[in-house]
């Protein structure tokens, strides 16, 4: 009869391990089942589900293992499997998986504790823990860290919107950002991303600083901010803003252009995506002009703005061609995705305003970035306390990766 054996060996990390211990199971024609191992402040934890072959008995295979063990100074315990155990194992092959990427500035255990807790709650076994961010010096004064960990899991819930309920519910109580996906094959081919310009590339909104130098700063805000709110149609807000431009003299533009504040993590984001063979590109409700200023320093692909019309060295108060809303950028986006040649399983889609859910509810991931409530509430995923290179966490990159 098979004799199935579960192995696990803990101790100081050292080379040679691993090797050492599947030599002696090589002696026995041991079948490896499977296999992890993990290494947390330079210690190893190693285990292997084995089978040994009916040839052979497993006490001589306990005692080769026993005495490497000690002779590496590790602890080794040993457990055998039943058939049946293994058989049931192997049946929950197939069973959904998702991925739980917990954001922050820094972990703390409560925050595992919590997100851990929810998800056992709704039926989701936890299979893997991983750690995606670098290491931080303990007296780090740097108000900019980033942290995250990533949680494999496998089950069924009963009610995902009571899952992402609770998870949403979780972030803002502990101010961190909880991304829930299914995990498959598009979670790390996805090829294309799309971003929002103003309050998402940018710490600003261009029209909010043009009509600053207009002299009708307050009388846009008011505007802008009823629009991101989801308060006014988009083309509405965006034809009464115009109109308080006219006269505006164009010589502002290159000003305002040069000391726009690029988004914390946008710089980094954008370099790596490009190393990683991504596209990417604007979809701004905002204006060409500054999205090309935007394009030639961060090394974007494509922009698609509004064009803002100029005449006699003036702002009309009209743009020409089609107004970029909604509407129009889930349009872009789905033109972009043809031209190469993806799914939109393969796109990612940023913004922050209720214009952009139109796009971020195609895409593949849609995340919502530092948005307002009624976004973040219908985006698939948010983003809220970290940078826009907080997105390389949600495809899977891990820090010491970076190129």
């Amino acid at each position: 009869m098979k004799e199935i054996l579960l192995i696990n060996l803990s101790g100081a990390d050292r080379p040679g391990v691993t090797s050492a211990i599947t030599a002696i199971l090589t002696q026995y024609h041991a079948n490896v089942l499977d296999i992890g191992q993990a290494v947390i402040h330079d210690n190893l934890t190693l285990g292997l589900l084995v089978e040994i072959p009916t040839e052979f008995e497993s006490s001589p295979v306990l005692k080769d293992v026993l005495f490497k063990a000690h002779e590496l100074d590790m602890q080794v315990k040993f457990q055998p499997i039943s058939e049946d155990s293994y058989h049931q194992w192997v049946t929950q092959q197939g069973k959904d998986r998702h991925i739980v990427t917990l954001l922050a500035r820094r972990i703390t255990a409560e925050q595992i504790a919590e997100v851990t807790a929810i998800a056992t709650r709704h039926g989701l076994n936890i299979d893997n823990i991983s750690r995606l961010s670098g290491r931080v010096e303990l007296d780090s004064q740097d108000d900019r860290t980033k942290a995250c960990v990533e949680f494999s899991v496998r089950g069924s819930s009963s009610d995902l919107a009571a899952l992402r309920s609770d998870f949403m519910e979780l972030s803002m109580r502990l101010d961190i950002d909880i991304a829930f996906q299914e995990d498959n094959v598009y979670r790390r081919n996805r090829r294309l991303v799309c971003f929002d310009m103003d309050s998402t590339l940018i710490e600003a909104e261009v029209i909010d600083e043009l009509a600053k130098a207009a002299g009708v700063g307050d009388q846009v805000a008011a505007i802008t901010e009823a629009a991101m709110a989801g308060e006014l149609d988009f083309k509405e807000s965006f034809s009464r803003r115009m109109a308080l431009l006219k006269g505006l003299d164009e010589s502002v533009l290159a000003e305002i252009a040069e000391n726009l504040p690029i988004t914390e993590g946008a710089e980094h984001l954008i370099s790596t995506l490009k190393k990683l063979g991504y596209k990417t590109a604007i979809l701004s409700g905002g204006f060409n002009y500054f999205g090309r200023y935007l394009q030639r320093r961060l090394g974007i692909d494509y922009v698609y703005a509004n064009e803002l019309e100029i005449e006699d060295g003036q702002v009309t108060g009209n743009v020409s061609g089609v107004v970029v809303d909604g509407a129009r950028k889930a349009e872009l986006l789905r033109e972009l995705a043809d031209r190469e040649n993806l799914s939109l399983e393969q796109v990612i889609a940023v913004g922050d305003g209720a214009n952009d859910l139109p796009m971020l509810s195609i895409a593949g991931l849609g995340i919502a970035f530092r948005a307002k409530p009624l976004v973040k509430a219908s985006a698939k995923q948010s983003i809220s306390n970290l940078g826009l290179d907080g997105i390389l966490y949600l495809i899977g990159f891990r820090d010491r990766d970076s190129l």
